[in-house]
C-alpha cells in the first residue's frame, strides 16, 4: 500500500492500523508501544484523585463507602453510595434543588480527571450560566462509580444531575473521560435512564464540544422531564480533527 496513504490513515486514529508484522508476531516498536499503554492503562485504573488538583477547582472532596482503592476495585457496590460524612458534607455545603448538580468521580481512571476536568469544568459552569441555569456547588467524589448518581439525587434533588468521571482505560488512551447525565436520579435508577457523552480526550471529542453537547443535551431533559434511551441527541454535522502528517 502507498506509504503516506498509510500515514494518513494512522493519523487519524489511535487504532492499531496497519502496523505491519515480523513473521507471525508483532514488530518490535508496536510490541513496546502496547507494554507501555498496557502499563498507562494499569497506572490510571490504580492512581488517586489528586487533591492538589482539585483545590484551584474550588472542589468539596467527598468520599464514597470505599475504604480504599483496593476495596473500590473489590466491591463496586460501595462506589455508589457515598458515605455519612459526605452525606453531611453535601448537605451543609451544597445548595438543594439546583437547575444543574455537577459532579466529578474518579472511576476507573484518575488520570483522565487530572487530565480533562481542569479545562472542561470549568467551560461546561461558565456556559451553563450564561444559558442561565442554576449551578449547584461542584464537588468531587473519591472512589466513584455512575451509579453515585442516584445518591446525589437523593440527597440535593437537582433537576438534571452530571457525572464527569473518568473512563476505563484501554490501550488507546489513559486519559479519557465520559459525562454521565440524569434526570432527577433516584434509588433504582440503571443505565437505561442516564444518557452519556463518552471519549473526551486529546484524540476524541473536544473540551468546547463536549460542554456544548453536555449542556444540551442537560436543556433536553429539562424539557422533556425525563433522560435515558428516550432522550437523543441532535448532533450537526461531524468534522473529524486535523491530523499532523495527512495527506
Amino acid at each position: 500500500m502507498n506509504a503516506p496513504i498509510v500515514e494518513a490513515i494512522r493519523a487519524r486514529t489511535p487504532a492499531r492500523l496497519l502496523v505491519g508484522t515480523a513473521g507471525p508476531a508483532y514488530r518490535t516498536a508496536t510490541q513496546l508501544e502496547l507494554r507501555r499503554d498496557h502499563a498507562a492503562a494499569r497506572d490510571a485504573v490504580h492512581a488517586e484523585l489528586d487533591h492538589d488538583l482539585l483545590a484551584p477547582l474550588k472542589l468539596l472532596e467527598v468520599r464514597t463507602r470505599a475504604s480504599c482503592k483496593a476495596e473500590f476495585l473489590l466491591r463496586p457496590d460501595l462506589g455508589r453510595r457515598l458515605n455519612d460524612t459526605a452525606v453531611a458534607t453535601i448537605r451543609a455545603e451544597c445548595p438543594s434543588e439546583p437547575d444543574l448538580q455537577v459532579l466529578v468521580g474518579d472511576g476507573l481512571s484518575a488520570t483522565a480527571v487530572a487530565a480533562q476536568v481542569p479545562i472542561l469544568l470549568p467551560l461546561l459552569l461558565g456556559a451553563a450560566v450564561g444559558r442561565g441555569l442554576q449551578v449547584g456547588r461542584p464537588f468531587a467524589v473519591r472512589y466513584c462509580r455512575v451509579g453515585v448518581l442516584n445518591h446525589v439525587g437523593e440527597i440535593l434533588n437537582p433537576t438534571v444531575a452530571v457525572l464527569l468521571i473518568g473512563e476505563r482505560p484501554g490501550l488507546a488512551t489513559a486519559e479519557s473521560l465520559s459525562a454521565y447525565m440524569a434526570y432527577r436520579p433516584r434509588a433504582g435508577r440503571t443505565d437505561a435512564q442516564r444518557n452519556l457523552i463518552s471519549n473526551i480526550h486529546a484524540r476524541g471529542l473536544g473540551h468546547d464540544e463536549a460542554a456544548r453537547r453536555i449542556l444540551d443535551l442537560v436543556e433536553t431533559m429539562m424539557r422533556m422531564k425525563l433522560s435515558g434511551v428516550d432522550v437523543k441527541e441532535t448532533l450537526g454535522a461531524m468534522t473529524l480533527p486535523p491530523a499532523s502528517g495527512a495527506v
